[in-house]
């Protein structure tokens, strides 16, 4: 099986496996699942936090209200009280979203610990552990957020809670940064050594046959170009060999500096050395006499 690794940009994102001989069309369908789900799995972790602190999200028409703005138009969360955990708190929020009462501190955790778990089934760190990822570990993670989403909030979430939304396949990323991250299928493709795969080819076509290869790809919409070509080398090999280089450089900075003339004194700078050794004048000490 072909390993490909797949990036987006300059950033590692996950390993995928496959068959050369599967078609660039089902290759490319899998790998956007799995990148945009990944995306929604982020999404939802990061609204959980705010569901753990503060609750159900308010209605549209309430949000970034104050207290007096909400009793002036008459303003009520039908939801509020319906869907609060049991044993709630009060615990208002400053940003106007959400209802303010939030599950018990033994709840949040639930909610937290399956936040944690969702994002280690998704975690990048699997790239350097060598793990490829698949459609299962995303729908595994989602399993989790939903399970804890329900033992936290027995009577459900608001239509309108951007979690609820989210697990229904319903929101709306519409004019949100979240928007530009997506990648729409249709016009995903993927490029491998600064060549667009083509769609109706074969993986073979494009990587050649030999089956157990790893090759870098990386994952684009068609509306942004061909991506820029991958550097000869790593990061840490560049670092490294800066590092070789400023070393070389202090080495020839010094012998540069050195003009010391002291090794005229060694003996194998000594011209005369070989003519004493043949007259048996070496090693001779002496000293003067003392008279008596």
């Amino acid at each position: 099986m072909v390993i490909l690794h797949i990036k987006r940009g300059d950033e590692s994102q996950f390993l995928y496996e496959t068959d050369v001989n599967n078609t660039v069309d089902d290759v490319v369908a899998d790998i956007v699942a799995i990148y945009n789900g990944r995306l929604k799995v982020t999404r939802i972790c990061y609204e959980m936090e705010e569901l753990q602190k503060h609750g159900t999200s308010l209605p549209q028409e309430m949000q970034g209200l104050t207290e007096d703005q909400i009793k002036e138009l008459k303003l009520e969360d039908p939801w509020a009280k319906r869907c609060a955990p049991a044993e709630y708190i009060i615990s208002k929020d400053e940003m106007g979203r959400r209802c303010g009462l939030a599950p018990p501190p033994h709840l949040q955790d639930v909610l937290k610990k399956a936040a944690e778990a969702a994002k280690e089934f998704i975690s990048k760190k699997h790239v350097d552990l060598r793990k490829c990822l698949t459609q299962k570990d995303v729908c595994r993670a989602l399993d989790e957020l939903r399970g804890a989403t329900k033992i936290v909030f027995p009577a459900g979430l608001p239509p309108h809670d951007p979690v609820r939304m989210e697990q229904d396949n319903v929101e709306d990323l519409s004019g949100t940064q979240a928007a530009n991250e997506v990648i729409d299928p249709s016009r995903a493709c993927l490029w491998a050594c600064g060549k667009k795969l083509l769609n109706g080819n074969k993986l073979s076509d494009h990587l050649g046959k030999n089956d157990k290869s790893k090759v870098t790809v990386k994952l684009c919409s068609s509306s942004e170009g061909a991506p820029g070509r991958e550097p000869i080398m790593t990061e840490e090999e560049r670092k490294q060999l800066m590092l070789q280089a400023y070393r070389k450089q202090e080495e020839w900075k010094k012998l540069e500096q050195d003009d010391d003339d002291n090794y005229l004194n060694s003996k194998w700078a000594d011209g005369q050395n070989l003519k004493r050794q043949f007259h048996g004048l070496n090693n001779i000490s002496w000293k003067p006499l003392m008279k008596k």
